[in-house]
C-alpha cells in the first residue's frame, strides 16, 4: 500500500529476479520493490532453479546470459518440473532466433536490453493478468478457490462446495486481490440486468456462511475485495 492509501500495481505479488549484472540487478530490485512486489534476487541458473522449485512466485524475470548457463534452459527445466509461473526473458541479443528459442523454451515474453522501465513493468502486469485470467486455482491466503470444481479449499485440505454464482463472485474478486469492487461493478459483471445490489450482498453472505467471514472483506463505503481461507 502506498503512502496515500492506494494499492501499488505489484502489491501482494512475489517476483523472482535472475540477473548476474550486479548494477542492473540492484536497479531492477529497487524498481520492483517500489511497485509493491516482494522480490527475491539470485545471480545464476542454480540459484534460480533452487528458488523457483522451493518457493511459489507470481512471476519470473530471467536474464538470458547467466554465468553458469542459459536462462532459457533454466526456464525449460522449470517447465519440465511442472512450474507454470509466467516468465519474462531479458536479453542483450534481439535476433529473431534468440527470441524464438527463448519462447520455445517456455518463456512467456521477451524483452531486449536496453529497455525502458515503464515497458518492463507493463509487460509484467500483462503477464500477471493473462496468467490469473486463465488460472483454475486462485490463491486465497493459506487456501484457494478451485474454479474447476467450484470449491473453496482450506489450508488443512478441507473442501467446501459453492454454487456456480458464489464461485463466480469469489473468483472475480480473487483474480484481482488488491482491488476493491463496488456492488454496482459486481452486479454489472456477474448479474447484468439485475436491478438490485442486494443480490451481491446475498451471495457474499452465503459465501461467508460456507467459508467464513474472512473469505471476503468489506471495505466500508466502497464495496468488497478478496479475503482469505485459513
Amino acid at each position: 500500500m502506498s503512502d496515500d492509501g492506494t494499492s501499488r500495481p505489484g502489491e501482494g505479488e512475489s517476483l523472482l529476479l535472475v540477473e548476474d549484472d550486479r548494477e542492473l540487478a540492484a536497479l531492477l530490485e529497487r524498481l520492483f520493490s517500489e511497485q509493491g512486489y516482494q522480490v527475491d534476487a539470485v545471480r545464476d541458473v542454480q540459484g534460480g532453479l533452487h528458488s523457483a522449485l522451493t518457493t511459489s512466485y507470481s512471476v519470473l524475470v530471467v536474464d538470458r546470459r547467466l554465468p553458469d548457463g542459459d536462462g532459457a534452459e533454466l526456464v525449460s527445466r522449470l517447465r519440465r518440473n511442472g512450474v507454470t509461473t509466467p516468465a519474462l526473458m531479458l536479453t542483450a541479443h534481439g535476433a529473431v532466433h534468440d527470441r524464438v528459442s527463448g519462447l520455445d523454451a517456455g518463456a512467456d515474453d521477451y524483452l531486449v536490453k536496453p529497455f525502458e522501465s515503464t515497458e518492463l513493468l507493463a509487460r509484467i502486469r500483462a503477464l500477471l493478468r493473462r496468467h490469473v485470467e486463465s488460472a483454475a486455482v486462485l490463491p486465497l491466503g493459506a487456501g484457494f478457490l478451485d474454479t474447476a470444481t467450484a470449491e473453496g479449499v482450506f489450508g488443512d485440505g478441507r473442501r467446501v462446495t459453492l454454487s456456480a454464482a458464489e464461485s463466480a463472485l469469489l473468483a472475480h474478486l480473487a483474480r484481482r486481490p488488491t482491488r476493491v469492487f463496488s456492488r454496482d461493478e459486481l452486479r454489472a459483471t456477474l448479474s447484468p440486468g439485475t436491478v438490485s445490489d442486494s443480490l451481491i450482498d446475498t451471495y457474499v453472505y452465503t459465501i461467508r456462511r460456507k467459508l467464513g467471514r474472512a473469505a471476503i472483506r468489506t471495505v466500508r463505503g466502497v464495496g468488497y475485495r478478496a479475503g482469505e481461507l485459513a
